[in-house]
Order: C-alpha cells, then sequence, then structure tokens
C-alpha cells in the first residue's frame, strides 16, 4: 500500500495520522487470506467458535477505554456516548457467541427416508460501515456473520476507519485466526466496489446513504450476491394533545441531536397535533438551548461537532430560506460545530422531506389520528420513529399504520441488539441485529436420505 490518506480530528480540524489506501490488489489479497480462514473457522464445532467469540467480547471489554478515546478523537462523539458505543460491541460479541450453538436446522416429515436442513455459512461476507457510528454498526455485521461461520472483510469509512483498525488488532489478539476479520481501509469506490464484484465474497453488508445503497444493491444483482442495507431516514417523532408534553418535548433533543443529528435513526420531523403545537414549542425551546454542545473529551457533553467541513455546509445549506424558531448554542473557532436548530416548516419543504443528516429538526403540525399517519409517511423512508399518546388503542393503530421498520411508544429507542433493526421503502433491505441475524448470514441447504429398502 503505497497511497495514503489522512484522519481528521473533527472537533479541532488538525489532522491525526496517515491511513494506507488499499488497491485492488490489497483488497484481493485480503479476500483471498479470509477465504482460507473460513474453511478452517467454519470446520470447527460450534462451540469453539462460541469460546472465540467470547474471547473477543472479553478483550473489547478489557479496552472500552481506548476505544472510545479513539471514536472521540477521529469521530467528535461525546465520551459518555464513547463508552457506550465500545461496551456495545461487546455486549454485540457476547450476544452471538449463543448463536453458533443454536443454528439448528430442521427434520422435515416426508415419505420414504428423513429430510433435513443446515444452515450453511455463505463463506467470505463483506461488509461496508459508515463514519457515523463506526464501531457499533461494523459489530451489527461482523459479529453475526462470524457466529455463523463466515470470514469477514471490513471497510470502514475513510473519514472514520480508527477503530475499526483497533478492532481488527483485538481480534488477533482475542485468538481468532489470521484473516478471519480482515479490516481493509480505502475509498468506496475501489474497496467496496470490490466487494460487490469479486466472486469469492458471497454476500455484502452495506450502511450508507441511499444513493450509494442503490448502486451497490445494483452490482450485487448483477452477481447474484445477497446483500443487507442499512440506509437513509426521515423519522416522524408523532406527538398527539393527550401526550405527556413535558417529557415529549424533554426528550426531542435527544432523539434528533444525538451524535449532532448525524444518525440514519434521528427523529429529525416533529410532528405536533395542532392543538397542541403552540404549548410543545413553548416546552421545546428550553430543552435545546440547554443541550450542552462542546468539547467531546468533556464528561458533560451531549453533542460534538459534525465530522467534517464539507458536511457541515452540506447541513447550512438545508437552512436557505427556512423558518427557523430557535436555536441552541456551539463553540465557535476551530471544529466543525453546528448549533442544534429547530425550524418551523411545511408540508412540501426540502426540510421536511430530505434527509438533513445534522442537527435541525422540523416542527409541523398535524390535525388528527389520519393526518398525523398520513404526514408520517410522506417521505421515502421509513426506518424509524416515535408516538407520543397516552391512549393504547391509538397507539397501536398509529404504529400500525406508519410505515417504518422501527418505531417507539413514549419513548425514543431505536437499537437493542436482542431485537431486529432495519427499514422500510428507501430506509433498507433486510433487517440485522435480533435473534435471527446469524441465521442470515447463511443459507438453508435441504437433504434427503432415502431408507427405503427397495
Amino acid at each position: 500500500m503505497s497511497a495514503v490518506f489522512t484522519v481528521i480530528n473533527p472537533a479541532t480540524a488538525l489532522p491525526i495520522r496517515e491511513i494506507p489506501r488499499a488497491s485492488v490488489d490489497d483488497t484481493d489479497a485480503a479476500i483471498s487470506r479470509a477465504v482460507v480462514a473460513q474453511r478452517s473457522w467454519a470446520a470447527l464445532p460450534p462451540v469453539a467458535r462460541a469460546d472465540a467469540l467470547r474471547s473477543f467480547a472479553r478483550v473489547v471489554e478489557a479496552h472500552v477505554e481506548e476505544l472510545a478515546q479513539l471514536e472521540v478523537l477521529n469521530s467528535g462523539h461525546p465520551i459518555g456516548s464513547a463508552r457506550w458505543e465500545a461496551s456495545h460491541v461487546a455486549q454485540v460479541l457476547n450476544f452471538y457467541a449463543g448463536a453458533p450453538e443454536r443454528l439448528s436446522g430442521q427434520q422435515i416429515p416426508v415419505a420414504g427416508g428423513l429430510d433435513v436442513t443446515f444452515h450453511e455459512p455463505y463463506g467470505v461476507v463483506g461488509i461496508i460501515v459508515p463514519w457515523n457510528f463506526p464501531m457499533t454498526i461494523a459489530s451489527w455485521g461482523f459479529a453475526p456473520a462470524l457466529a455463523a461461520g463466515n470470514a469477514v472483510v471490513l471497510k470502514p469509512a475513510e473519514l472514520t476507519p480508527l477503530t475499526a483498525l483497533r478492532l481488527g488488532e483485538l481480534a488477533l489478539h482475542a485468538g481468532l485466526p489470521e484473516g478471519l476479520f480482515e479490516v481493509v481501509t480505502g475509498s468506496g469506490s475501489v474497496v467496496g466496489q470490490r466487494f460487490v464484484s469479486h466472486p469469492d465474497v458471497r454476500k455484502v453488508v452495506f450502511t450508507g446513504s441511499t444513493s450509494v445503497g442503490t448502486d451497490v444493491a445494483a452490482g450485487c444483482a448483477r452477481e447474484l450476491k445477497p446483500v443487507t442495507l442499512e440506509l437513509g431516514g426521515k423519522s416522524a417523532n408523532i406527538v398527539f394533545a393527550d401526550a405527556d408534553l413535558e417529557k415529549a418535548a424533554a426528550s426531542a433533543p435527544g432523539a434528533v441531536f444525538d451524535n449532532a443529528g448525524q444518525d440514519c435513526c434521528a427523529r429529525s420531523r416533529i410532528l405536533v397535533e395542532r392543538s397542541a403545537y403552540d404549548r410543545f414549542l413553548e416546552l421545546l425551546e428550553p430543552a435545546v438551548q440547554s443541550w450542552r454542545v462542546g468539547d467531546p473529551a468533556d464528561e458533560g457533553t451531549e453533542m460534538g461537532p459534525l465530522i467534517s467541513a464539507s458536511h457541515r455546509s452540506s447541513v447550512e445549506g438545508f437552512l436557505d430560506g427556512a423558518n427557523v424558531a430557535f436555536r441552541g448554542s456551539a463553540p465557535s473557532g476551530d471544529g466543525f460545530w453546528f448549533a442544534p436548530t429547530v425550524v418551523l416548516a411545511d408540508r412540501g419543504d426540502r426540510l421536511a422531506r430530505e434527509e438533513v443528516f445534522g442537527p435541525v429538526v422540523a416542527v409541523l403540525p398535524f390535525d388528527d389520528e389520519a393526518d398525523a399517519i398520513q404526514l408520517a409517511n410522506d417521505t421515502i423512508y421509513g426506518l424509524a420513529g416515535s408516538i407520543w399518546t397516552e391512549n393504547l388503542g391509538r397507539a397501536v393503530r398509529v404504529s400500525r399504520g406508519v410505515k417504518s421498520g422501527v418505531l417507539s411508544v413514549n419513548s425514543h429507542s431505536s437499537v437493542r441488539y436482542w431485537t431486529p433493526f432495519g427499514g422500510m421503502k428507501a430506509s433498507g433491505l433486510g433487517r440485522e441485529l435480533g435473534p435471527d441475524a446469524a441465521e442470515h448470514f447463511t443459507e438453508t441447504k435441504n437433504v434427503f436420505f432415502a431408507t427405503d429398502a427397495s
């Protein structure tokens, strides 16, 4: 690897270090190593793979602070969030360490013999992760993929490769075989595209923008290669007049400004029943203005910077001509800072329909339950969302009516590693996490054994 790229600290705009930029040949070499390692890995008894993943989890647990500090440095995540993320990686590994011994096939009654099914690993899985949650999203792919008997080649985003590289080292430290968990740094047009086209990469997992995800899906389709996609979002936070408005308003900033809004699950549209609209805004303003934006290394910080100067410019562009109701505060000077912003939007506005991926939220009124559902669904996306109401029947009706893969009632939860996660419409294909994720990294093989003596 002769070419390199420079990783930048988004809180200071200063360079951190140079990272190798892999070529096609480098990528092919990593895939070849993974092919060899996977054969031995899949041949291990399930309990041996389970023990290896538990060992990996323990090593990650022992390095939570180191990984968290890397994420603060490289991604600008507040230290409290970064510690949670590093611990989450260990928890995901622990959870899927239970999968190898539970990937049970079926025995299906048939005449004249015995019919059984097996869950066979794909072989090598290519995982392409984004810059917004580098550690956590990577683990959602590599933990169940390894548990199912696959090898993994992981491509982190160019902006945020440091925790992925360290996880690759920790995997070896934990005793995972050489080549089983390869980390390849480089551009998506080279490394990611090679995952799509290489015949030995038998499944691709991609998290990122809908436009790039569409290209990945098209390339995989040409290769008849399965793909899991987790893409964009424009999630709605629906607040009915009968809700606990104080609680709904107090929790709304965290639902959209966490990770500086750089979250596909961000509730970037707040839909408020018209009769409660003015009161909700009165409650929301102090909650937004008290949201603590600052040095990611500070224990009290709730939101750090945006990831890059170019991304900050993109977010700023959404405010052209916008009706800004109020803003929070953010540091000035070096770093890619942006103050949390609340905009009063109309239904046709760009801010009400397109993903900002920054700390900007659009507030819109609705008239009744049917109007709320219609407005929530008035987007190409369908990833997450929240519903605030004290009426159980309404909560059930609206949750069934909104076309999103992950919904919360009177909360903003989106991701639990033991429950399924994924979107509808332009937010993606397939599901990650939950009890069935390891099975999604296998193909079902059916075998019939004839017992008829004749």
